[in-house]
C-alpha cells in the first residue's frame, strides 16, 4: 500500500485544485480578523457626554429648556465649582427648585459656591453629545461601567479559547469540513443576534459564542489547507496569514462607510453565510478520512484532486496508508518529559502569550490615542503585509530563531521608545510604533510556523493546541491591561509590552 504522501505527490502537491481550495478557505481569515479587531470601531468612545440629574426631563418640560440649556443650568455649576470634575461621572446631589426661577434652579442654596455642594455618583442617565454609534453609548459603558468594554473583548477571546478546544476536538472526531461549515453558520447567526441585542448581557453571551465559532472557522480552514498540500509546502501557512492582514486593512473602510455599530457588526458577520457554499467545492480532508479508516472515500478524493491537477493516479491503487502515524493519547507530561522538550514547550507558551497580548494591545491602542482612527488603522494594517514577505525570503536562508529573536527585540525597543517620544513629533512617534507593529506580526507568524515543527507527529496536534491556547489567554488579558493602565498614563501599556 502506498503512503498518503506518495499518492499526493503523484496527484500533485500544490496543483490547481489545492490552489483553488487554498484561495477559498483563506477568505475566512478576512472575516476572522475583522471579528478579532472589531472592538476598535464597535467600542468607540463618544466625543463628550454628561450626567443628567434626577427628574431632568420634568424640569426641562416645566421650564421649556433645550438640552443645551439643561446642561448649562445643571452641569455648568458643577464644573465651575469643582474644576477637577467635568460632569461626566458625577452630579450635584441637591434639590433642584424651579418653582422660583427656571433661570436659577439653585436659588434655594443662596450664594453658596457649587464647590461646597454635595456630589453624587451618576448611575445610568447619561447624555451623549454627537456620539459615534457604538456599544459604549448603546449600553452606557462609561465611568464606573467602562471596564465592561474591556470585558466584551475578553469574552470574545474566551470564546476563541473555548472554540480551540471544543471545535478542535470536534474537528478531529467528526471531520474538518463539517465543523468548518457549522462554525460558519454559527458565526453568522450569533453575529446577527449580537447586532440586535437588547441588553449587554445578551450581547456578551452571543459575542462569546461568535468568538467560539469564529475560532472554529479559522482553525479548521487552516487545517484543511495544510492537510491537502505536500509536507514541503509550508509556505501556505505563512501566506494564509496575509488574508488575516487583509481583513485588518478592509475593516476601517467598512467602519468609515457604515455609520452604526450594528451595521459594522452585520457587515463582518453576514459574509460567513457565503462560506456555506463551500459544501459543494471543498472536500473533506483525505488525511482525516484515513485516520477514521475511510480509505475508499479518501482515495476517491485523491483521484478527483489528480484529475483537476491534470495528473493521473495509478489504477492499481486500492488502499492508502498514512506512514509513521501512531495512535496515542498524549498528555501534558509528554511535552515536559525531557529537558529539551520542556524548554521548547515553555518558550512556545510564553511566545504565544506575549505575541497575542502585544499584537492585540497595539491594535486596540489605535482606538484611544486620538488622530484619524480610520487612516491610522489602515496604515497599521498595511504595514503587516511585508511581514509575510520578510519571513518567506529569510526563513529558509537563515533559519527560524534569528528572525524570531530579532523581531521580539525590535518590538520591545520600539514600544519603549514610542512611550517616551514627545507628542509634538507625531510622525516619528507613529513611525516607531508602526515598526513595533510590523515586528510583533513577524514574531507572531514565526511562532505559528515553528510550533508545528518542534513536536513529533504523535504530539504535534496536542502540542500546538496547548501552546496556542496561551494566545487566547493573552487576548483575554490585553484589553484590561491596555485600557486600565492607559487610564493612569496613556503610554504605560507600551512599557509593559516592552
Amino acid at each position: 500500500m502506498p503512503s498518503f504522501d506518495e499518492v499526493l505527490k503523484e496527484a500533485g502537491e500544490f496543483g490547481r485544485f489545492q490552489k483553488r481550495v487554498f484561495f477559498l478557505l483563506s477568505q475566512t481569515g478576512i472575516t476572522f480578523s475583522s471579528l478579532f479587531a472589531s472592538v476598535v470601531f464597535l467600542g468607540r468612545a463618544p466625543d463628550s457626554f454628561w450626567c443628567r440629574i434626577p427628574g431632568a426631563a420634568e424640569l426641562s418640560e416645566r421650564c421649556g429648556w433645550t438640552l443645551e440649556e439643561e446642561r448649562n443650568f445643571t452641569v455648568l455649576p458643577l464644573h465651575v465649582g469643582n474644576e477637577s470634575v467635568g460632569g461626566e461621572c458625577e452630579r450635584l446631589d441637591v434639590t433642584w427648585d424651579t418653582s422660583v426661577s427656571c433661570s436659577s434652579p439653585l436659588a434655594l442654596y443662596g450664594n453658596r459656591s457649587a464647590g461646597n455642594l454635595p456630589l453624587a455618583t451618576c448611575h445610568g442617565d447619561w447624555v451623549y453629545e454627537h456620539p459615534h454609534s457604538s456599544i459604549v453609548s448603546e449600553y452606557d459603558l462609561v465611568c464606573g461601567n467602562a471596564w465592561m468594554l474591556d470585558l466584551s473583548q475578553a469574552i470574545l477571546n474566551l470564546g476563541f479559547l473555548t472554540g480551540a478546544f471544543i471545535l478542535g476536538y470536534a474537528a478531529d472526531r467528526y471531520g474538518r469540513i463539517l465543523i468548518y461549515l457549522l462554525s460558519c453558520l454559527g458565526v453568522g447567526i450569533c453575529g446577527i443576534i449580537v447586532a440586535f441585542s437588547p441588553n449587554f448581557t445578551l450581547f456578551l453571551i452571543f459575542r462569546f459564542l461568535q468568538g467560539m465559532f469564529g475560532k472554529g472557522t479559522w482553525m479548521t480552514g487552516y487545517v484543511i489547507v495544510t492537510e491537502i498540500v505536500g509536507s514541503d509546502q509550508r509556505i501556505v501557512g505563512i501566506v494564509i496569514q496575509i488574508f488575516f492582514t487583509l481583513g485588518i486593512i478592509i475593516l476601517p473602510g467598512i467602519a468609515y462607510l457604515i455609520p452604526t455599530w450594528q451595521g459594522i457588526q452585520l457587515a463582518i458577520s453576514l459574509p460567513n453565510f457565503l462560506f456555506l457554499l463551500y459544501y459543494w467545492v471543498v472536500p473533506e480532508s483525505p488525511r482525516w478520512l484515513l485516520t477514521r479508516k475511510k480509505g475508499e472515500e479518501a482515495l476517491k478524493i485523491m483521484r478527483n484532486i489528480a484529475k483537476h491537477n491534470g495528473k493521473f493516479l495509478s489504477p492499481h491503487y486500492s488502499e492508502i496508508t498514512i506512514s509513521n502515524e501512531e495512535v496515542s493519547n498524549p498528555s501534558f507530561l509528554d511535552l515536559v518529559r525531557t529537558p529539551q522538550m520542556r524548554r521548547n514547550t515553555l518558550i512556545l507558551m510564553y511566545a504565544w502569550f506575549t505575541s497575542a497580548l502585544i499584537y492585540q494591545g497595539l491594535v486596540m491602542r489605535l482606538g484611544i490615542i486620538g488622530g484619524n482612527l480610520y487612516l491610522d488603522f489602515f496604515i497599521s494594517g498595511a504595514v503587516e503585509l511585508p511581514a509575510a514577505f520578510l519571513i518567506i525570503v529569510t526563513i529558509d536562508r537563515i533559519g527560524r530563531r534569528l528572525p524570531f529573536a530579532m523581531s521580539n527585540i525590535v518590538t520591545g525597543v520600539a514600544c519603549l521608545i514610542t512611550a517616551f517620544l514627545p507628542e509634538d513629533i507625531p510622525w516619528l512617534k507613529t513611525t516607531v510604533a508602526t515598526l513595533g507593529r510590523l515586528s510583533i506580526t513577524i514574531a507572531f507568524e514565526v511562532v505559528y510556523l515553528v510550533n508545528s515543527e518542534l513536536y513529533p507527529t504523535t504530539l504535534r496536534n496536542f502540542g500546538v493546541s496547548l501552546c496556542s491556547s496561551l494566545c487566547d489567554l493573552g487576548g483575554i488579558i490585553a484589553p484590561f491591561l491596555l485600557f486600565r493602565l492607559a487610564a493612569i498614563w496613556l503610554e504605560l501599556p507600551l512599557i509593559i509590552f516592552s
